[in-house]
């Protein structure tokens, strides 16, 4: 049991890692989330489905077009699958800000979801081979 609770605060900051370097922009900080042979599914939100190497230089052109990002997760759940691997299911709140091109008044974009990942335990921790965004709801697109 100790292990699964020092196994769940690995995984927990890894989500964290991944939610902070997203809002910031940190897009080498992925780099300690993902596995360099992850799959990573946006397509739910608009995004690409594709490889690490594919999606990490597409957020770093995309995303920036929302000025501002924050993320929050909420109930997290994980079920490992032996000691190496776990599925893990977390609730998010993403609101970014997106200008407006007339000069308008800025639009807040928001998604409400579940991040779906497999963690595998790896040498540098506990990292994510897969990622998949479900979308639950969506409000200023």
């Amino acid at each position: 049991m100790t292990q699964q609770i020092l196994d769940r605060f690995d995984i927990e900051e890894a989500l964290i890692r991944y939610t902070r370097a997203i809002d910031s922009g940190d897009w080498d900080g992925l780099d300690t989330v993902f596995t360099p042979d992850a799959r990573i599914d946006y397509t739910a939100s608009g995004g690409i489905e594709g490889d690490f190497a594919t999606v990490k230089p597409w957020l770093a052109e995309n995303l920036p077009i929302f000025t501002r990002r924050m993320h929050s997760l909420h109930q997290i759940a994980i079920d490992h699958e032996g000691s190496d691997r776990a599925q893990v299911a977390a609730y998010f709140h993403n609101p970014m800000i997106l200008p407006q091109g007339d000069g308008g008044p800025e639009l807040l974009v928001e998604f409400g979801g579940i991040y779906h990942h497999t963690f595998t335990r790896t040498s540098d921790g506990w990292r994510s081979h897969f990622l998949r965004e479900e979308i639950c709801w969506k409000r200023g697109l």
